[in-house]
Parts: structure tokens; C-alpha cells; sequence
């Protein structure tokens, strides 16, 4: 049913920029982008240096690390930050290296951050994390040659999921608690959110769990989600279908058709809703694949980073 579907939205996005004083103001994307990020080439070709250190260490003491891949070349060059999978619950910042070493040989400043897990603590202290990662990458990326004021988003499964919240609502005060006193000024504004298997509808992905009997799954749900209220408060679906007052940065969704943990059906709904609600939103089926077809090379592995790399470079003309 979802074979080779392309959902495409390109007209002017509106960003609605809006404070706690509910400030509102329309811009057009295109203004102000820096002539290195229209100098980005995706066919280009960099050596890539990698290093790591420490961002944060959070509320239970666990040092929370940034690894960082950095183009070799004159630059400055165009940021992403990268927001690991897990479901909530597993992984670190290396989940997605395949990737992430793919965007930074096209000239990407990429850096892949660890978020605190669920068994540690729950939501939204890995989106607090996010949050305040956005804003150290914002103030250090000129260390590593990047150029902060095209910093966007690369998000995996429930990466994705943090991703979509703080793209919606990067002023949110729970999500900006922890303070950034090198640079108080900064906020966690996206120029752009690039998504593979996010979890659009966390409700959603659960009763697909419950459906198929995967008791691994949901306890994920019952691990990160406390209380359990939380899962309609932190789901980007129900923010927009609440019609919240939210930021929509452009938008790029890549799923696999087979994929049978978030069901391509939710990302359609999700994109769908996204457009209504004004933004400039992409959806990318990819036949034959399943959650997390990237891991494994391919054909549609090389297509899934291809199809990143032009739609950033897509936000930058």
C-alpha cells in the first residue's frame, strides 16, 4: 500500500515563533542562511577526524558523552546534531555511526550525543538533555570548524521522538530546565529535522506492541512514561492534533514499508498533520525495508543517506 509513496510539500514553510509572552512572527526560510551552508556540496568528499567529550553529566551522576565527526577541510561547515534510538530505554551515541560517518564525508559537522535512558530517568530527562546538547553544540561548534547557525537534526526511532518535541517546541520550559550559563542567549531552534523511523505517536506504537505481543516493547513504553499521562502529553501527534501553539522547522520522515514497530501509517498521519498545521513536511517509504534498514549496508541503505544529505542541502538554497 505504501510502496515507493513520496509525500512532498515544498511550498514556503512558516515558522511561528513564539515565546512565553507568546510573541508571534512569520519568517521565510530562506533568510539568512551563511554562504558556507550554500556552499554545501552532498556529493562531496572529506576525511573525517573523530573524537569525544563530555557535554553534561546528569541528575544520577552519569557523564553523558558528545562524539564528534569533523570534516577535514577549510569549512565552516553545516552542523547536526544526532539523537540516538533505543527505544527510550538502550543505546548511546554510536547507534547511528553508519550514518553520521556518511553525512560528515559529504561536509557535515556531525555530533552524535548520549541522552540519559529510561531505567535511569525517565521522560523529559532525555529530552532535557537534548535541549541543552542543542544549545553547548550551538556555543561550541566553532571549536570542531562549524558554523552553528545551521544547526539541524538527524533523529532515530525514539531519537526521532525527541527530536519532534523539541522542533515543536524548542521554548518549552520544562524541556530548556537546565540552564546553559556559558551563553544564556541560546535557544534550541532547528533549521531543519531529518527523522528515520520516529515515533510520531508513542500511543500508537504501544497499542501496535500490545497487537503483536512483544512484551519488550511495551514495558519500554511503561519505563520511560511516568505517569503513564505523560505518553498523550509527549506525543508530537496529539501536540499538533491539540492544534499547540509550535515551531515547524522542514521536516524529512524516512521509514521502511515493512517496518512493523512504527507502522508506516503513523508516519503518514503524522506528515499529513504536519502540513495541515502549516508546515513543509517529506515522507520517504523505502520498499523492502524494515525499522532499521540503515544499520545493514544496501542499495536502500545508500538511498536512505542520499536522501538526507540532499534535503539539507535542499534547506541551504
Amino acid at each position: 500500500m505504501y510502496k515507493n509513496l513520496l509525500v512532498t510539500y515544498f511550498s514556503s514553510f512558516i515558522f511561528v515563533f513564539f515565546t512565553q509572552g507568546l510573541l508571534f512572527s512569520s519568517i521565510s526560510h530562506g533568510q539568512g542562511i551563511s554562504a558556507a551552508a550554500k556552499a554545501y556540496q552532498p556529493n562531496a568528499q572529506y576525511e573525517v577526524k573523530i573524537s569525544e567529550e563530555q557535554y553534561r553529566t546528569n541528575a544520577t551522576g552519569h557523564q553523558l558523552i558528545a562524539r564528534i565527526y569533523q570534516p577535514i577541510g577549510a569549512g565552516p561547515f553545516p552542523v547536526v546534531i544526532d539523537f540516538h534510538g533505543g527505544a527510550w530505554n538502550n543505546k548511546n551515541r554510536t547507534a547511528e555511526q553508519p550514518m553520521d560517518l556518511a553525512l560528515a564525508k559529504s561536509g557535515l559537522l556531525v555530533v552524535a550525543v548520549d541522552l540519559t535512558l529510561a531505567p535511569d530517568i525517565g521522560y523529559p530527562a532525555n529530552i532535557q538533555d537534548a535541549h541543552y546538547g542543542i544549545r553547548w553544540l550551538k556555543h561550541n561548534a566553532y571549536r570542531w570548524n562549524g558554523d552553528p547557525s545551521t544547526l539541524g537534526v538527524y533523529g532515530s526511532s525514539s531519537g526521532g521522538h525527541v527530536a519532534q518535541l523539541i522542533g515543536l517546541k524548542p521554548f518549552d520550559p520544562e524541556y530548556a530546565a537546565i540552564p546553559f550559563s556559558e551563553n544564556p542567549s541560546l535557544d534550541a531552534t532547528l533549521k531543519y529535522i531529518t527523522l528515520r523511523s520516529p515515533i510520531s505517536d508513542p500511543l500508537a506504537r504501544y497499542q501496535n506492541a500490545v497487537n503483536l505481543n512483544r512484551p519488550k516493547m511495551i514495558n519500554n513504553h511503561y519505563t520511560y512514561f511516568k505517569p503513564w499521562s505523560r505518553i498523550y502529553m509527549a506525543n508530537p501527534q496529539y501536540v499538533l492534533d491539540r492544534k499547540e501553539k509550535v515551531l515547524l522547522p522542514p521536516l524529512l520522515i524516512m521509514v521502511g514499508e515493512k517496518d512493523d514497530n512504527v507502522l508506516p501509517e503513523i508516519q503518514v498521519r503524522y506528515v499529513d498533520s504536519y502540513q495541515k498545521a502549516g508546515g513543509a513536511a517529506q515522507l520517504k517509504i523505502f520498499p523492502d525495508s524494515e525499522h532499521e534498514w540503515v544499520a545493514q549496508e544496501s542499495l536502500q541503505t545508500d538511498l536512505a543517506r542520499k536522501t538526507v544529505k540532499e534535503f539539507i542541502a535542499a534547506q541551504f538554497k
